[in-house]
């Protein structure tokens, strides 16, 4: 076993129980108030029992002034990206959630880290493999942990379905299918989902989902992976890709057939095991989460993923126990994504994944 997978398996013991009240909260900032902010998060934030919103970091001024009034934020704790490292003297913050685009996460979570400030950074975790592990090298020299935004690995259903391959319920799992996506507007045209150099495109913003699930349905990392891309509005995505299907075969023989896209509104997941099947669909969405299986259905409580999120992070750095979802579990997500690319570039071929090389 790698280091990654050392990483990981420690993490298995991560913090399993939603946190109960322990007494002072956790101050949290976010950076970067777009929809997924303000629409999620920060409400979030005020049904949360261990953390709320402390801080912000905003390069849009006039959103100060209506987030200070919301949430209560003083002017104290209110920066934009200029003036960001003088986080580093602000006793309030000690958590700075990262939810900007694809291509800032690592500027923003190594100069958290060197304000000495522990990092929630949204998924996917950066650009490449290589920038993954210099975040995960600047938490680890200044003493800060890293989690990534994998809010599903808190939801209940998505811990069953977990569970289920972990005790085999059903038999070792064979097969994985499933996707991700939704329709993009043109609406949305101008937005930075549609640029390659900030990271957009489908697989980058929600083919990591069901790249993420079949990484934890089997319990394994790939070994191989084919991939393909093709677009129904050519006209349109001239710089990302439209829909993308990969393939991943596992060490034990068992494979993944996965889609994404931004041509349609999808999600579900689903195992076929040696004895029944199980899965969700919905899978990834920000409630419904719905499960079933050969034996019947799976209807654990819905509950708010982002309170629970944050609020065992916050609990994990406390009590200095593992992350459920450390920063090794994006870098995982981003060797294979890095794999896609490389098959894209090479008309579809296979590529084999080496986790230990670095750039």
């Amino acid at each position: 076993m790698g280091f990654l997978g050392l990483a990981l398996a420690s993490g298995s013991a991560a913090c399993r129980e939603r946190p109960g009240r322990s007494g002072k909260k956790t101050g949290v900032a976010l950076v970067g108030l777009g929809y997924y902010s303000r629409d999620l998060l920060g409400p979030a934030l005020l049904e949360t029992k261990e953390t709320y919103l402390a801080g912000i970091v905003t390069g849009t001024p006039d959103k100060e002034k209506i987030w200070a009034e919301k949430y209560n934020i003083p002017g104290k704790n209110i920066y934009n990206y200029d003036n960001f490292d003088d986080l580093k003297n602000n006793g309030d913050i000690e958590i700075i959630y990262i939810v900007l685009p694809n291509s800032m996460h690592m500027e923003f979570t190594i100069r958290a880290a060197e304000a000495g400030k522990h990092v929630i950074c949204e998924k996917p975790m950066a650009m490449n493999a290589q920038e993954c592990r210099d975040m995960i090298d600047a938490c680890n020299r200044n003493n800060v942990r890293l989690s990534i935004g994998y809010r599903m690995h808190f939801e209940p259903n998505t811990q069953e379905i977990i569970r289920m391959r972990r005790e085999e319920d059903f038999g070792k799992v064979l097969q994985v299918t499933g996707g991700a996506g939704f329709y993009m507007p043109e609406s949305m045209y101008d937005n930075w989902r549609m640029k390659d150099s900030m990271g957009g495109g489908a697989m980058m913003d929600m083919g990591v989902y069901p790249l993420n699930a079949a990484r934890y349905i089997t319990g394994l990392e790939p070994v191989s992976v084919t991939a393909q891309q093709f677009k129904t509005r050519p006209e349109v995505f001239t710089g990302v890709d439209e829909i993308a299907s990969f393939q991943l075969d596992f060490p034990d023989r068992s494979v993944a057939n996965l889609i994404t896209g931004f041509h349609a509104n999808f999600g579900h997941i689903r195992a076929t095991a040696q004895k029944g099947w199980f899965g969700l669909e919905p899978f990834q969405a920000y409630g419904g989460i719905k499960g079933m299986s050969s034996n019947g259905p799976i209807n654990f409580p819905q509950i708010n993923q982002q309170a629970a999120q944050m609020d065992e992070v916050a609990v994990c750095i406390r009590e200095n126990k593992p992350m459920r979802v450390p920063g090794e579990e994006g870098l995982l997500d981003m060797i294979v994504v890095d794999g896609i690319r490389e098959s894209w570039a090479n008309g579809g071929k296979r590529v084999m994944i080496d986790r230990n090389v670095r750039n």
